[in-house]
């Protein structure tokens, strides 16, 4: 069993930045792909950022050119550094990490994010 820890949330205001950080106890068996999703109250869990085993990338439109995924996999950690935050980036962040072989879904406890003034 693979645990998810998530670091590096809090509370910033417009235009700030913050770095998450998501700590995996052991590896994810490759292929895999890594990713962080993130639910604002009243609304569904969204896709932020994903990236593969082999670094490909994917993001939401909202946080294109603002936010950067990346992982070191010597470390089993990945991480999101979000720039320019906007107050609609408020949401709880979830770490994810999935198997591509088994689709077997991992996932962090959360950290909350509020971007106000």
């Amino acid at each position: 069993q693979v645990q998810l820890v998530e670091s590096g949330g809090g509370l910033v205001q417009p235009g700030g930045s913050l770095r998450l950080s998501c700590a995996a106890s052991k590896s994810i068996s490759r292929p895999n792909v890594m990713g962080w999703y993130r639910q604002a109250p009243g609304k569904e869990r969204e896709l932020v950022a994903t990236i593969s085993s082999v670094g490909t990338t994917i993001y939401a439109d909202s946080v294109k050119g603002r936010f950067t995924i990346s992982r070191d996999s010597t470390k089993n950690t990945m991480y999101l550094q979000m720039n320019d935050l906007k107050p609609e980036d408020t949401a709880v962040y979830y770490c994810n990490g999935r198997n591509l072989i088994s689709q077997y879904n991992y996932w962090g406890q959360g950290t909350q994010v509020t971007v106000s003034s």
